[in-house]
C-alpha cells in the first residue's frame, strides 16, 4: 500500500511537468525526490510498538483517531491472541445472493437486537477459548439468530459451535483455522445440532473448550497459545439430553455470499438478520475499547470471523456493529464497531449467510 501510494504521487508530479524544458525537468525530478523522501520519512516516523503494550495503547489514544484503546488481555501470551484469529480468508466462495439493496429504503441506523427483541441469541456474546474457532462461532451465532428471526420468534435455540468445529472436515483445520463459507454450506448439507456455552449443559453438544482468564486475578485458567486441540466429532448428545443427535439436527435451506457492497450487506441484515463477516486483524484491534475501529498501528495478526448485526454513525463516522467471540471482557462488552463503506481490513469482502429450513 505504501509503495503504491508513493508511485501515484510521483506519477502525478511527472504528469504535471510532461513536455517541459530540460531545466524544468531537472527541477521536476528534484521535486519528485523530495516528495518521495518526505513520504518515507512519515512512514518511518510511525513507531514499531510491541503488541499488548502500554506504549501501543498510549500511541493509539494520542493519535486521537475514531476509537479508544485499552487493555483487554492483562495476563495472556501473544501466541494466544494469534491463535484466536483462525479464519482463512480468500477461501472457496458460495453462490452470490443479490438483494438489490439500492432499491430498498434503508434506515441510517439499524440494530438487530432492537429489531427482533424476542430473539435472545442476538444479545449473546460467546467465548471461543484457546481455539482458532472464530470461523465456526461467527457462523453459528448468525445461524441461531436467523432460526429465531425466520420463525417469528417461535423457535429460540443455540446452534452448536462444537458440532460445526469438530465434525466439518471440509471446513478446514478445526482449532487451527477454517473457512466461513464452508461452515454455512455444511449447515445446509449435513445440518447442525444445538449446543450452548461451555459448561452450560444446554442443547445436544455444548462447547467443551473452557473460557480463559483475561485478567491478572481471576478464577478461569490463563489464556495461552498452547492447547485448544480440536474436540472429537461425537455423533451423540451429552448424557441426559433428548432428542437424539440425528433428531436434533437443524438445517439451512440455502447458503450464499453477499456482494461486497455496503447497501447489499445492509439489505441482507435488514431483511434476514445478522451475517458472518471476516477481516484482517491487526495488533491494534486487540486493544479496542470503544468508538469506530480503523487500523492505526501494528502488523497483521491473521484472519478473524465475527457476526455483523447492524450499522450506524458515530460522530459522523459510519460503522458496522459487530459481536466478537472473545468473551464480554473484551472491547465494548464483547462488541465493537468498525469503519463501514470502504472495505476496511477487507470487512466487506467476506460476507456469508443463509436461510434456515
Amino acid at each position: 500500500m505504501f509503495v503504491r501510494g508513493t508511485l501515484i504521487v510521483l506519477r502525478n508530479i511527472l504528469l504535471q511537468f510532461a513536455g517541459s524544458s530540460p531545466a524544468h525537468s531537472c527541477r521536476m525530478w528534484r521535486s519528485a525526490l523530495f516528495v518521495f523522501a518526505a513520504i518515507v520519512s512519515v512512514s518511518l516516523a510511525r513507531p514499531r510498538l510491541h503488541p499488548l503494550s502500554d506504549e501501543m495503547v498510549n500511541y493509539i489514544n494520542k493519535v486521537n483517531t475514531t476509537w479508544k484503546a485499552g487493555h483487554n488481555f492483562h495476563n495472556v501470551e501473544y501466541s494466544y491472541v494469534q491463535k484466536l484469529c483462525g479464519t482463512m480468508l480468500k477461501g472457496p466462495k458460495l453462490p452470490t445472493m443479490v438483494q438489490y439493496g439500492g432499491d430498498l429504503k434503508l434506515p441510517k441506523e439499524f440494530d438487530a437486537r432492537e429489531q427482533w427483541p424476542n430473539c435472545p441469541t442476538l444479545k449473546e456474546i460467546r467465548d471461543q477459548g484457546s481455539c482458532g474457532s472464530c470461523w465456526a462461532f461467527g457462523a453459528v451465532e448468525a445461524m441461531s439468530d436467523r432460526v429465531c428471526i425466520h420463525s417469528n420468534g417461535k423457535v429460540s435455540l443455540e446452534i452448536s459451535s462444537e458440532d460445526l468445529l469438530s465434525c466439518c472436515d471440509s471446513c478446514g483445520m478445526g482449532c487451527n483455522g477454517g473457512y466461513p463459507s464452508a461452515a454455512w454450506q455444511y449447515w445446509t448439507q449435513e445440518g447442525l445440532v444445538t449446543g450452548g456455552l461451555y459448561d452450560s449443559h444446554i442443547g445436544c453438544r455444548p462447547y467443551t473448550i473452557p473460557p480463559c482468564e483475561h485478567h491478572v486475578n481471576g478464577s478461569r485458567p490463563p489464556c495461552t497459545g498452547e492447547g485448544g486441540d480440536t474436540p472429537a466429532c461425537i455423533n451423540r448428545c451429552e448424557s441426559g439430553y433428548t432428542p437424539s443427535y440425528s433428531q436434533d439436527k437443524h438445517y439451512g435451506k440455502t447458503s450464499y455470499s453477499v456482494l461486497a457492497e455496503e447497501s447489499e450487506i445492509q439489505a441482507e441484515i435488514y431483511k434476514n438478520g445478522p451475517v458472518e463477516g471476516a477481516f484482517i486483524v491487526y495488533e491494534d484491534f486487540v486493544m479496542y475499547k470503544s468508538g469506530v475501529y480503523q487500523h492505526v498501528s501494528g502488523s497483521a495478526v491473521g484472519g478473524h470471523a465475527i457476526k455483523i448485526l447492524g450499522w450506524g454513525e458515530e460522530n459522523g463516522v459510519p460503522y458496522w456493529l459487530c459481536a466478537n467471540s472473545w468473551n464480554t471482557d473484551w472491547g465494548d462488552n464483547g462488541y465493537f464497531k468498525i469503519l463501514r463503506g470502504s472495505d476496511h481490513c477487507q470487512i466487506e469482502s467476506e460476507i456469508v449467510a443463509g436461510i434456515p429450513k
